[in-house]
């Protein structure tokens, strides 16, 4: 019966979660498996990778054929070199304590590498997360100086446009008092001329007077003679 390592579909839509799993390479994707070896989550940076060495590497000398992602994987966790180193202790090329020393030495360096991997990436994320945050105060602080100086130009443009409107009306009161003022003596200007052509009227009937008198006094005399005449 042939055997496959490969990837057991789980999870969720858009979030997927796969079982490294040895099955038969008739079943299907997500069917029976024979032995469930670990577990890859690639929803995180790096990928979490849960995986039984010794149980794949055993599968591997059984003649499990691994799928081209699960050899990826199986690569990544060293499942293929201690396979690699196991088939040269069984040919004698080195011993067990050999194999194991350089598998020992390739997992501290494996170990190494992907905790630098880890600080650079928390690293980058930080100085991402500092810059976006910079760049946030930067707008926010332009935003609120855009909006405070056109508060502060407002408020005295008002007050400067305000205070012309007190002296006009002071000054247009003054102007009513001074045009109010020459009413008065026009007014008493006027009375004297009244007076002074009233007070010619006076003269003017006395002088009529005696005028009758003047004319009343011949006719007396006429009279006189008259009945002068008569007698």
């Amino acid at each position: 019966m042939p055997v496959k390592i490969r990837l057991q579909r789980h999870g969720k839509k858009g979030k997927p979660f796969y079982w490294i799993v040895a099955a038969d390479a008739r079943a299907k994707r997500d069917g029976k498996y024979l032995e469930k070896l670990g577990t890859y989550n690639p929803n995180t940076n790096p990928a979490q990778i849960n995986l039984d060495i010794d149980g794949s590497v055993q599968w591997l000398q059984n003649g499990a054929q691994p799928t081209d992602t699960a050899r990826a994987i199986l690569s990544y966790k060293g499942v293929m070199l201690k396979n690699h180193l196991a088939g040269g202790v069984r040919k004698g090329a080195l011993t067990q304590e050999q194999a194991d020393a350089k598998f020992d030495a390739w997992l501290e360096g494996k170990g190494t590498a992907v905790e630098a991997k880890k600080a650079s990436l928390a690293e980058a994320k930080g100085k991402l997360k500092a810059e976006a945050l910079a760049a946030e105060k930067a707008v926010n602080a332009a935003r609120i100086a855009a909006n405070t100086p056109v508060v502060e130009e407002e408020a005295p443009v008002e007050e400067a446009a305000a205070e012309p409107e007190a002296p006009a009306t002071e000054e247009t009161a003054p102007v009513e008092e001074a045009a109010a003022e020459p009413e008065a003596p026009a007014s008493e200007e006027a009375a004297p001329v009244e007076e002074a052509a009233a007070e010619p009227e006076a003269p003017a009937t006395e002088e009529a007077a005696p005028v009758e008198e003047t004319a009343a006094k011949p006719e007396a005399p006429a009279e006189e003679q008259a009945t002068k005449e008569e007698e």
